[in-house]
């Protein structure tokens, strides 16, 4: 299920305010920080996103 595209157009990673890229598509759906130097990944849980720093994913 992916996210409204409106909804994208205002969200920003809670760590260093970057874009978000939408790949809630995927077996696990997650909205994931487009900056270099950051890279979190965010869980969408029931199509809700969980941007909680302490939640996220570090890239690998």
């Amino acid at each position: 299920m992916a996210l409204e595209a409106g909804l994208l157009e205002i969200l920003a990673c809670p760590a260093c305010h970057s874009p978000l890229d939408d790949r809630s598509a995927a077996d696990s759906p997650e909205l994931v920080c487009t900056s270099d130097d950051c890279g979190l990944a965010y869980p969408v849980r029931d199509g809700i996103p969980v941007l909680l720093v302490d939640e996220a994913r570090r890239p690998a």
